[in-house]
């Protein structure tokens, strides 16, 4: 069994933002050959009013992304996630720092924020774009050489 690198993607409610990260990211990742997987987890998954977005599930059509199967409903974030994660992406420093010092107060210092705002602030038109920018930034990143894969005994350089 191969080892992949990890990469956590937080938000509130692991509904929308941090769930569409993470299904592109794993979508290039698995396209591009790169030995990295994502995860997504939120502060407070119980206010996600259904288990994922209908918004994230249409834009995942238009990219001609499928859904994975066996999708799950939204998930909280535990200290196990922090620290299997070689990269936590929060996806909005303002909305999220708060929470990392009050939750995760020793993993304040390892986590990368976005400024992605939810959808109250902005609409999914505007957001999911940002979001699937932000991840090909990322993955032209890793794909550079920053992080090259735990078979080469080579931990991220973030």
């Amino acid at each position: 069994m191969k080892a992949f690198q990890q990469v956590l993607f937080l938000c509130t409610a692991n509904f929308y933002r941090s769930r569409h990260a993470e299904f592109v990211f794993n979508y290039l990742s698995l396209r591009e050959g790169l030995e990295w997987r994502a995860r997504s987890a939120g502060f407070r998954p119980y206010l996600a009013p259904e288990p994922l977005s209908h918004c994230v599930e249409k834009r995942l059509e238009e990219l001609l992304i499928p859904l994975p199967t066996g999708t799950v409903s939204p998930r909280g974030v535990e200290v196990e996630d922090l620290s299997e994660s070689s990269l936590v992406v929060a996806m909005d420093r303002v909305e999220h720092e708060p929470m990392i010092r009050e939750e995760f107060p020793l993993w304040i210092d390892r986590v990368r924020y976005w400024e992605i705002k939810d959808w109250d602030c902005v609409p999914p038109e505007i957001a999911l774009p940002m979001v699937e920018s932000e991840v090909e930034q990322l993955m032209r990143s890793l794909l550079d050489g920053h992080a090259l894969g735990c078979d080469r005994d080579i931990l991220a350089e973030f």
